[in-house]
């Protein structure tokens, strides 16, 4: 039940519509009464050309309302009920089309907030839960798991007000007819709601693991999709489909359970109220042949009772569709209850230009697990303007220990300050608008050029943008495409060389002119010529500024004022080029296997 009001908590905002929604809904079915109530003039006074009467157990008003229309002439009565029977279709239709309108404009209005609360949620997300989740899983979200929450809200919510409002105006009419025959529909209501709530638990749970297995295949399709270059080089295109077929048919099989089940509820529905309405045949169908009640009378009653199958079957596929959006739910409130472990204080201030030192004082660092830390003691000071280089085997904490400075991460115990200010303290836009960084895996964008070239600054004027172009030597390739500047890169730069997304990349740092520029490993990517005509660039670029360097390649390393040697997380050497060749055996031993190559 909790998780039900947390899923109507996203109808919050929307009341208004909801309601005038309702009261649609509410007239339809009062008119689908009137609709079915004319079975009784027609059979009993104008086609049966008798009398309209009604059982003794029915109300006196109701009977005093029979004998006004048994005085009508039976000419006059059959106009009156033409012309009813058109406006009863007529505000019928109205009010039908304005409740199915005012519903699908509330459960898209739902379904634009979620996405948007979802997305946002993401956002500001931390990146260590980014390091916990599939890409593909997170997308399913968005995507797949909003989708069967838009059904339980356009589809479910629409049939559980407009088809429990026809339950009631049938029941009513019951009840006016036969008191006694109201508890049939009792019985008849529990009859199917034992088997329908079995149904629903299971189809909550099928739809939990089913959900979670299109998640799957998004991460699955994400991933292929996106290192099509590595499958087809390594010539497993038939290793993924292989895959993909066998996740593919697991999800069949999680649907087609939750069909069968689904399916079930029809004809458990329809059985049960054909006993029902077989049992009332035979007891009120003795009293139309003995003259108790009339045809038309018994019409309506019996037509009453068959039409509430109808509403019964739909509320239970609503109970169906409600306990599948349940799962899809819980995985939504999965991401929107996930807290970032980085957060900026509510009294933040704004960090002003580094002017003396960057400062990394006893710094602990681990992910999830304390006894696998990935940084341990780093103590580090970086002067303002100085060039320090970080280096070290794969997996030492390399990069980890530079996303610290721009806060991706918060350190475990330690600090880190600039000019003495802890970066807790500072607000993330002064903070990261200080920093600039080029990694190794080039992140572009499906746009132009000119819109990854100026990707947070899109202020920048087209001469600043060509400048930057020109300074990460992109500028000469740039022109060359079919649309220059505005030429679509395609998703994740797909459209260029690993060479031509990386120096983008670089004029983006270029433009930016960020203080504090991080370079991680950021000419991996390059040839031997693109990687002499950026290295100019980036030694252009590092003048005046305070750079850190994590490199394999990169020659600026002999450069650097400090150099720092990081193994298994630890500094275990830091000095210039000369003196660690002396003192540093793993960094001689670098130098002599990658530098000197």
């Amino acid at each position: 039940m909790k998780n039900y009001f947390k899923l109507l908590k996203f109808l919050k905002g929307h009341i208004k519509v909801l309601v005038g929604a309702t009261a649609c809904m509410l007239v339809s079915a009062i008119f689908d009464g009137f609709q079915l109530s004319l079975i009784i003039p027609m059979a009993d006074k104008i086609l049966g050309k008798g009398e309209i009467t009604l059982p003794a157990q029915a109300p006196h008003w109701l009977g005093d309302f029979a004998q006004r229309i048994n005085m009508i002439p039976s000419d006059r009565l059959l106009s009156i009920v033409a012309i009813g029977c058109l406006i009863i279709f007529l505000v019928k239709g109205i009010f039908a089309f304005l409740q199915g309108y005012l519903m699908n404009d509330v459960s898209q209005r739902v379904m634009r907030d979620i996405r948007f609360r979802l997305y946002q949620t993401i956002q500001n997300l931390s990146l260590d839960y980014f390091s916990k989740k599939r890409v593909g899983e997170l997308i399913s979200r968005i995507t797949n798991d909003v989708q069967v929450v838009e059904n339980a809200v356009s589809y479910g919510v629409t049939d559980l007000f407009y088809q429990s409002f026809r339950l009631l105006v049938f029941a009513i009419i019951i009840l006016f007819i036969y008191p006694k025959v109201f508890l049939v529909t009792l019985v008849l209501a529990a009859l199917i709601l034992i088997p329908m709530r079995q149904i629903g638990r299971k189809l909550k749970m099928l739809s939990h693991k089913s959900q979670g297995k299109m998640a799957d295949i998004n991460s699955l399709l994400f991933e292929t999709i996106s290192g099509v270059r590595v499958v087809k080089a390594f010539n497993m295109e038939e290793y993924e489909t292989n895959r993909f077929k066998g996740q593919n048919q697991d999800f069949y099989k999680l649907k087609m359970k939750a069909i069968r089940r689904t399916l079930l509820i029809n004809p458990i529905t329809e059985f049960v109220g054909a006993v029902c309405g077989v049992g009332v045949l035979l007891w009120i169908g003795r009293q139309v042949i003995s003259g108790q009640v009339s045809f038309g009378v018994f019409g309506l009653f019996f037509g009453s009772l068959l039409s509430m199958l109808s509403p019964i079957k739909k509320l239970s596929n609503v109970n169906a569709l409600i306990q599948q959006a349940l799962a899809a739910n819980e995985r939504v409130y999965d991401v929107l209850n996930a807290k970032p472990t980085v957060v900026e204080k509510l009294d933040a201030q704004d960090l002003g230009l580094i002017r003396e030192k960057i400062s990394i004082k006893n710094v602990d660092f681990y992910y999830d697990d304390e006894n696998t830390i990935t940084l341990r003691n780093i103590n580090l000071e970086i002067g303002a303007g100085d060039i320090v280089a970080i280096v070290g085997p794969t997996g030492s904490g390399k990069s980890t220990l530079a996303n610290l400075i721009p806060r991706f991460y918060d350190p475990v115990r330690g600090s880190v300050e600039i000019d003495g200010v802890g970066l807790k303290d500072v607000t993330f836009k002064s903070l990261r608008g200080q920093i600039g960084i080029v990694t190794q895996e080039t992140i572009l964008f499906n746009d132009t050029v000119r819109a990854n070239i100026a990707y947070g600054h899109m202020e920048a004027t087209d001469e600043q943008i060509c400048s930057a172009a020109k300074k990460a030597f992109a500028h000469d390739f740039i022109i060359k495409l079919p649309e220059g500047y505005d030429t679509m890169i395609g998703d994740r730069g797909f459209r260029l060389s690993g060479g031509e997304r990386q120096r983008i990349a670089i004029a983006r740092a270029i433009l930016k002119n960020a203080p504090i520029l991080i370079l991680d490993e950021a000419t991996s990517q390059l040839d031997s010529q693109s990687e002499k005509y950026v290295q100019d660039a980036i030694d252009a670029l590092m003048k005046d500024r305070t750079v850190i360097c994590i490199a394999h390649r990169l020659s600026t390393i002999r450069k650097s004022k400090k150099i720092v040697v990081l193994q298994a997380g630890k500094i275990i050497g830091s000095g210039s080029h000369e003196d660690l060749l002396g003192a540093c055996p793993l960094y001689k031993s670098l130098y002599e296997t990658q530098f000197q190559a």
